[in-house]
């Protein structure tokens, strides 16, 4: 064991570690301490020999034949071959050792004639070897990493870190499908693949696994399609790789069924068919004859003459001859003998062999098994030619000498032919490697035997004739489905996997590897901590003693489950040679198998099946061994230190030899006596006669305080299971308990008794804990109980708080009657469980404090803990570590008090109760904390008849008022202390959501009381420090109001809704957002039922005061949705009102513009897609009244004045081919009155129009046909006339921009108020961003922080706070969370409203550009606002810095105006056309085409045909002087002359410049393009005539022509009218207004151009 690294024990560290061997049982018996230099941490033990593993090393001491050394020392050797190997665990079969190593690794060394050691060629190994476990069926092989060993006589069982069993060795105690021994290799066993096993153990010849399961045990129903008996799927599902076999021939691993009938079963259901003991046997069953490689040395039994036969309790029968054979009895037609032939046959056969028995057992045992006889073989081959079965097992072959005779004997109606299965049947610790064949076994379907075990529970045998070559069905096990009905109890430990067939599981490797990991996952990560309860054990290997565990004496080729122990919580298994144990959590031991010797510990019961031995009461086990022929026992006794028993053999002293004899033996588990002084026992250890104890000697110190913890938690896990078991599941199993206590009651009980079910499942796993904390050795800091605190506190309270509620409700009084029908008037059995013991407690006190008991075990774990703090220094990590979780089972055990207080204190209040209405008040949780039935408290201003109650609960306050009461939920109530004269000095205000009234104290004291008493159960309801006055609750509203039946959860202020929450109306109506001061406020989603249309109507935006105000969007029920601004929840501002069906994509009609109180009033654009129409102008009441706009989808232009809806009085009609009227309309677009008509080619007609455009026209005037040089004179009417100024368009939209920065009319106001508002709408989206993650992509979280660093602006405004500047509007603009983004991005919008669809009208081309232009001014007015250093439009920056920064416009830069210093010119263009004009770009551009469509199509087709023309050819057609023509070119760096056929070369880099124009966006890009372009045009002609080379505008023009020319620009019109039109006057001036001019001329000149 390790010692503690703290040194602050009692009494010294003591010795730990110390091992004790002795012999048997008597009184004179005196253990002999095995002297090491080490403590020792492990040990095993042999038949003759065993081995230690202290820190590092292992020792082997007795006989070891194997080390061939001539003498053999007394004391321990150690093992040098394992120096160094880090060995963490030992192990010893009979006669071989393994030991394995930390990083997963075995080493095997002693007797290896049957494989056990794993290492071929050899028949002993004389030191530790390396075997390497390998898995073979991944890819590539993969080394197994092993946690444990466990040895036999003849084989050697692994277990896995994947939890997997593998086996090497000999004979069916490996549980592998193979009829091949010894196997050298480890190979898995395949049936327990999928299964979680914890723990392995061998015996002689058997094998036992511990696995554990997912949940507890739960017996279904058996299906149809399943076997009786070994409840496997009757139908077998192979997969192929390609195809999939089902079979319905089913192979039941188990045998055959168990029958006690002594009569022959009925037609059909024969025995099968065993060869008889003589020679003269039945002729229809043929024996190969045996030889020395074909001998199976013993089959039979080998217990006693009255517990050898399965059939213990047949009679003799008649049936046996005088010559001793079985007379053959026949049913119907069957030729076989029957059943009690078979019986009495069998029942000689053990007979017969007893006497072999126990000569093989005087033969003493020094001997290994390699030898002909043995110490633990009880048996010795007779080599006669005889055949001789037993009833253990059925005879096995290796041979394949089968006769078709059997089988076709076998093929009537009555016979079934039997699966074969390979496997080998070597007897214990057999001597001769051989078998017994049988040429051909046929059984029927029917039955052998039956056992009585668990009423009936049909159990049955491991037959299996073997012949894997000519077996006419499959040869294996794998064709049996594994999963069956009792998914829960016998292969519950499959951890939730569909069934599927070993065969399957093979090519799914993957499945294994999860096993673990599914396990992990089924239960809480701090539980996986603690040991399963959930266990099965299985077994497999020789029966003939019993050992098995199956109610029969037969042995299981494949592992089964042992039903019986399913449920019993085994947490160890261990075995002898031939008998098995099991220790469970109640600290109960089970054994089975060979009780020849008393090995059992018990008396009288069958030896079949596990049974519990005989301890006395209050004895609790909590370790076990197991010898070749004895028990012994680790237990708890009546003080902490462990107390020893033995049960088995007793060894005497033989004064002649060196060996022991045999001597009597003890029936049952005998106290010895010596164990008291030895020190405090941790583990012990059997094997051959030897018993092994590890203690360690520390008294009064940290070992017996752990053993103490250890004891206690041992003996409270008893109790509780008893109370489980004996109190609670009869109690629950009453069908009257449920009228007893009523249904609120029953369901209160059945609540408590899954939490205490709970609670004592884990107090078992701890106390399995504490065992293995003892034996692994005793690191403070694995300790659960400490590194798991909250995993107990939340268990105990989880039990608290049912079991509090039950007592409050009354279910204790209700539970007493049933409980004294269960258990007598004065609960004896109850008051037996209960400690201490109290004298005169009523039966209702004794009821209450047994299911309070539990709760008294934290004063347990606080006083232990505290003791076992005391075993270390003060100042260690370890004291502190433990003094940390004592004061954590402190606080809870107080807090279980005070609750048990609480709610006696509530039930007796109930009790006592005389109001109205208790029930409704009455619920389980609730507990009283105070109340003012001593008239304590009064109502301010009450009658002088009115009586006051108050009663303050855990989770309300009632006022009770004669036969009415109210009741506040602490949780929106309020209380403050009120001082003022008119009250008094002790009233007390209650503020709740709906009320608010004073209560009058009647004197300080009870002021003070009342307060800290509501504040403290607020304060526990709220589950926060002192009570906030703004908390998070949910709130039912009662009284009438707009708020009546709304039920509010969200965020309180002082009584008032104030904060985030959601307030939901009986009637679906719902509102999720801010509020304030009880009213909605701020941002919220709202939805209201509409009866008419029977949808919802939604909005989701601002509110203010309860009222929709700001910016939202609302879905109405009718399919129109308006996204805007509201005030007083009307539509006010500017605002988008899409109606029509659905409202999208197809609505009928889009308005976008001004609103005033809910109508259509100022600038606005309503397109109406239904009638193709799209107007621009002003509104009135819902109604276009003033200047305005009509476009239609024919191309028709109208514009004029509107009244009511409709165009009258002058207007003007444009047409798409140019014909202009101008005159006047009546409604709906008719001309009507005076006008004048003017046509496309300059005629007019003058005179009183009457009709529709269209539809025919009555004129009475004057037509005009004027000379051609008059014509240019007239004034036809333009388009704009009657349009709204662009700088009245949108006001709504700047105002709305100017409020968002606290300016309630444009350009007044205080400009920091500005950046404060900006700042708090960065800021409230930043948060609103925290709370939906989702919404804001990185780049625009980064570019909000950004934002939110405002630029310096104070003073004058420099070069570089101007680029500051100029960047923040970039990121502002780019953000719609801004007021200037937002502001671009509506203005955009209504823009693209405007000119897009039918508003893409040429027409409409001066008044986008106006549009735009105003924009400009008035976003320039916002920016100057902000930043008041700005200059005015057209002011000048001087640059302090000659050079320009980067990133800056150089055409921005003074150096392109005429002036001498450096510096920029500020302008609403440069400083914001870079920003708006692209998101404009598209609708103006296509405006500006369609005005210039006529003409660009002339000069695209002259580009067209002059550029067919080769480069010199063009130059001269466009009279380029020759100089200036190229004479070679570069291309790819290579030079190149310039031919005649020459195409597109000269030039070149000019003309690809040039074509970029089409590429950039705003004016200034576009001239810096054409600019570039001439610079490159003159690096090409200075290559040709030297840098001192000047331009002329006669040399210039052309050449710049013929770039033109080359560049293909589509639309060079409307790029040059573009930036015409939206250049800074300072830049059409100077240098690039002339190339400006160039490159319009050469446009113009294209035009005219003649190529003939």
């Amino acid at each position: 064991m390790e010692e503690q690294s703290s040194s602050g024990e009692e009494e010294g560290s003591g010795e730990k570690g110390v091992l004790y061997r002795w012999q048997g049982y008597s009184c004179r018996v005196t253990p002999e301490r095995l002297l090491l230099s080490r403590p020792v941490l492990h040990a095993a033990l042999g038949t003759l020999h065993g081995l230690l593993l202290t820190d590092g090393h292992v020792y082997s001491f007795g006989e070891q034949p194997w080390k061939r050394v001539e003498s053999h020392p007394d004391g321990p050797v150690i093992e040098s071959a394992l120096s160094g190997q880090r060995v963490i665990s030992v192990s010893a079969g009979s006669y071989h050792c393994s030991a394995v190593t930390e990083d997963g690794l075995i080493h095997m060394w002693g007797e290896n004639s049957h494989g056990q050691c794993g290492v071929s060629g050899m028949d002993q190994v004389s030191s530790p070897t390396p075997v390497s476990v390998v898995d073979g069926e991944t890819h590539p092989p993969q080394l197994v990493r092993v946690l444990n060993v466990a040895c036999g006589a003849q084989h050697t069982l692994a277990l896995s870190r994947k939890h997997e069993v593998w086996a090497w060795g000999s004979g069916y105690q490996l549980g592998l499908v193979t009829s091949v021994f010894p196997v050298w290799k480890p190979q898995k066993v395949e049936h327990l693949v999928g299964r979680y096993v914890v723990q392995i153990a061998c015996g002689g010849f058997h094998s036992l696994a511990l696995v554990q399961i997912l949940s507890p045990p739960e017996v279904s129903q058996q299906a149809r399609d399943r076997c009786g008996q070994c409840k496997q799927s009757l139908y077998t599902m192979i997969d192929k790789d390609d195809h999939v076999i089902i079979s319905d021939e089913h192979y039941c691993p188990l045998g055959v069924e168990l029958t006690d009938s002594k009569e022959g079963r009925r037609s059909g259901q024969s025995s099968p068919a065993q060869t008889p003991h003589s020679k003269n046997s039945s002729p229809h069953f043929e024996v190969s004859p045996l030889t020395s490689k074909n001998i199976c040395e013993d089959l039979g039994s080998s217990v006693g003459s009255q517990k050898n036969t399965t059939s213990q309790e047949a009679q003799p029968d008649p049936a046996l001859t005088e010559t001793g054979h079985p007379r053959l009895w026949r049913t119907k037609s069957t030729p076989y003998p029957d059943e009690q032939a078979l019986k009495d046959y069998l029942k000689r056969i053990s007979d017969q062999t007893f006497a072999e028995q126990a000569e093989a057992t005087s033969l003493g045992g020094s001997h290994p098994p390699s030898r002909q006889s043995s110490l633990t073989c009880p048996f010795r081959s007779d080599q006669s030619d005889e055949l001789t079965l037993r009833p253990s097992s059925p005879a096995l072959s290796r041979t394949d000498s089968i006769t078709a005779s059997g089988r076709q004997r076998g093929a009537s109606d009555s016979i079934i032919d039997r699966k074969h299965s390979t496997s080998d049947d070597s007897s214990q610790h057999s001597s001769v490697d051989g078998g017994i064949c049988i040429s051909d076994l046929v059984i029927s379907n029917g039955c052998l035997f039956e056992s009585c075990e668990e009423g009936g529970e049909p159990a049955g045998m491991d037959f299996c004739p073997a012949d894997p070559l000519q077996g006419k069905k499959s040869t294996s096990l794998t064709d049996i489905i594994l999963e069956d009905t009792e998914a829960h109890n016998r292969r519950g430990s499959l951890p939730g996997f569909s069934p599927v067939s070993p065969s399957v599981s093979h090519r799914t490797n993957h499945l294994r590897a999860i096993v673990g990991a599914v396990t992990t996952t089924s239960t809480s990560e701090s539980r996986n901590l603690l040991p399963s309860l959930y266990t099965e054990v299985w077994s497999w290997g020789r029966g003939q003693e019993g050992q098995l565990g199956h109610g029969d004496y037969l042995p299981r080729l494949q592992p089964l489950c042992i039903k019986s122990l399913s449920k019993k919580e085994v947490v160890k298994i261990t075995a002898g040679a031939n008998h098995s144990l099991a220790l469970t959590a109640q600290c109960q031991v089970y054994s089975w198998g060979s009780d020849k010797f008393g090995q059992l510990g018990r008396m009288n019961a069958p030896s079949t099946v596990p049974n519990l031995t005989m301890i006395s009461e209050g004895i609790r086990v909590w370790d076990v061994a197991a010898g070749q022929t004895h028990t012994l026992l680790l237990a708890d006794g009546d003080c902490y230190q462990p107390i020893l028993y033995y049960s088995g053999e007793r060894v005497l002293e033989n004064t002649d030899s060196a060996h022991p004899l045999s001597g009597t033996c003890t029936q049952t588990p005998t106290l010895l006596p010596f164990c008291m002084n030895i020190g405090y026992v941790s583990k012990v250890f059997g094997g051959g006669l030897n018993c092994l104890a590890l203690a360690d000697q520390n008294a009064m110190g940290f070992i017996a305080t752990i053993h103490e913890l250890a004891s206690a938690e041992r003996k409270f896990y008893c109790t509780l299971s008893k109370v489980k078991s004996e109190i609670l599941s009869p109690l629950l199993a009453r069908g009257s308990l449920a009228l007893s206590l009523g249904q609120s009651s029953m369901l209160l009980f059945q609540g408590m008794a899954g939490s205490f079910s709970k609670l004592c499942h884990l107090t078992g796993q701890h106390s399995v804990s504490l065992t293995n904390f003892l034996q692994l050795g005793k690191v403070i800091k694995t300790l659960v109980l400490i590194k798991n605190t909250d995993l107990f506190m939340d268990t105990y309270k989880e039990y608290c708080d049912p079991v509090g509620n039950f007592l409050v409700m009354g279910g204790f009084q209700s539970l007493l009657k049933p409980s004294q029908e269960c258990f007598g008037k004065k609960l004896e059995l109850i008051q037996t469980l209960l400690e201490p013991k109290e004298k005169n407690t009523s039966p209702y006190d004794l009821l209450v404090n047994l299911f309070y008991m539990p709760l008294q075990h934290m004063h347990g774990y606080n006083r232990l803990l505290l003791k076992l703090a005391h075993c270390f220094e003060v100042n260690t990590e370890e004291y502190e570590w433990i003094q940390n979780g004592c004061s954590k089972y402190e606080d809870l055990a107080r807090l279980v008090s005070k609750q048990r207080r609480d709610a006696e204190a509530t039930f007796s209040f109930w009790r006592n109760f005389k109001g109205k209405n208790s029930e409704s008040l009455r619920k389980p949780s609730r507990r009283l904390v105070c109340e003012s039935s001593n008239k304590a408290l009064a109502l301010q201003n009450a009658g002088r008849f009115s009586a006051s109650w108050f009663i303050l609960f855990s989770d309300v306050l009632v006022h009770a008022q004669f036969s009415s009461h109210y009741v506040y939920p602490l949780a929106t109530l309020w209380v403050e202390p009120i001082s003022d004269e008119s009250v008094g000095q002790h009233g007390l205000k209650l503020t709740t959501p709906e009320d608010s009234f004073v209560v009058l104290a009647t004197s300080p004291l009870e002021k003070g009381k009342w307060l800290r008493a509501i504040n403290q159960a607020i304060e526990d309801v709220l589950a926060v420090g002192e009570p906030p006055t703004s908390r998070t609750s949910t709130y039912t509203f009662s009284k009438e109001g707009r708020l009546k039946d709304a039920t509010y959860e969200g965020r309180w202020l002082s009584g008032k809704l104030h904060g985030k929450g959601t307030l939901k109306w009986p009637d679906g109506t719902v509102y999720c957002g801010t509020f304030k001061n009880g009213l909605e406020d701020g941002f919220g989603d709202f939805m209201m039922p509409n009866t008419t249309f029977n949808k919802f109507e939604r909005y989701q935006g601002h509110w203010k005061e309860g009222k929709i105000h700001g910016f939202g969007t609302f879905w109405y029920a009718s399919g129109e949705v308006y996204e805007g601004s509201f005030r007083d929840s009307m539509r006010h501002g500017h605002g988008m009102l899409r109606s029509g069906k659905l409202a999208s994509p197809s609505s009928s009609s889009v308005f976008v513009g001004k609103w005033v109180q809910g109508k259509r009033t100022g600038y606005g654009v309503c397109d109406d897609f239904s009638r193709g129409e799209k107007y621009m102008g002003m509104w009135l009441d819902d109604q276009r009244h003033g200047d305005g706009v009509v476009i239609t989808q024919f191309g028709l232009y109208y514009e004029g004045n509107f009244c009511n809806n409709k165009m009258m009085g002058n207007g003007t009609l444009l047409c798409d081919d140019d014909t202009v009227f101008e005159g006047e309309f009546s409604e709906d677009w008719t001309l009507c009155g005076k006008g004048v008509l003017f046509m496309p080619n300059g005629d007019s007609l003058d005179g009183v129009f009457d009709g529709h455009w269209g539809a025919g026209l009555r004129v009475a005037g004057t037509f005009t046909k004027p000379f051609e040089a008059l014509r240019s004179e007239r004034k036809i009417p333009v388009a704009g006339q009657h349009a709204v100024p662009a700088e009245e368009k949108w006001k709504a939209v700047f105002d709305e921009c100017w409020s968002q920065l606290g300016c309630e009319t444009p350009g007044e106001g205080v400009y920091e108020k500005a950046w404060e508002s900006i700042a708090i709408a960065l800021t409230a989206r930043r948060r609103q961003q925290r709370d939906r993650p989702d919404e804001l992509s990185r780049s625009q979280t980064k570019m909000l922080e950004s934002l939110e660093v405002i630029p310096q602006h104070v003073g004058p405004v420099t070069a570089d706070s101007y680029n500051n500047i100029r960047r923040y509007l970039m990121k502002a603009c780019d953000t719609p969370l801004h007021p200037l983004g937002w502001l671009l991005e509506t203005l955009v919008t209504v823009y693209r409203m405007t000119y897009v669809g039918v508003g893409s009208n040429r027409r409409l081309l001066q008044q986008a550009v106006e549009e735009i232009q105003s924009y400009l001014t008035r976003i320039f007015q916002i920016v100057r606002f902000l930043f008041p250093g700005l200059p005015e439009d057209g002011g000048f920056i001087l640059d302090s810095s000659s050079s320009s920064d980067e990133g800056t416009d150089s055409l921005n830069s003074s150096t392109h105006s005429e002036t001498p210093q450096q510096g920029w010119i500020v302008s609403s263009s440069s400083l914001l056309l870079p920003v708006l004009l692209p998101r404009l770009y598209p609708p103006l551009f296509t405006l500006y085409t369609l005005e210039k469509e006529r003409e660009e199509e002339v000069y695209w087709n002259c580009v067209l045909r002059l550029n067919k023309q080769p480069d010199l050819a063009l130059l001269a057609f466009l009279a380029v002087q020759e100089k200036f023509w190229p004479v070679s070119i570069s291309v790819l760096g290579e030079k190149k002359q310039v031919l005649p056929s020459t195409k597109e070369a000269c030039f070149a880099t000019a003309v690809e410049t040039l074509q970029q124009i089409s590429t950039a966006f705003t004016p200034s890009d576009k001239l810096q393009v054409i600019q570039l372009t001439f610079e490159e045009v003159t690096q090409d002609v200075q290559a040709l005539l030297g840098k001192e080379f000047l331009w002329c505008m006669d040399d210039l023009f052309p050449i710049f022509l013929y770039v033109v020319l080359r560049a293909r620009i589509r639309n060079l019109g409307s790029e040059v009218s573009l930036i015409e039109d939206l250049t800074d006057g300072s830049l059409q001036l100077g240098q690039l207004g002339f190339m400006l001019t160039t490159l319009k001329a050469c446009y113009n000149q294209i035009q005219l151009e003649k190529t003939t």
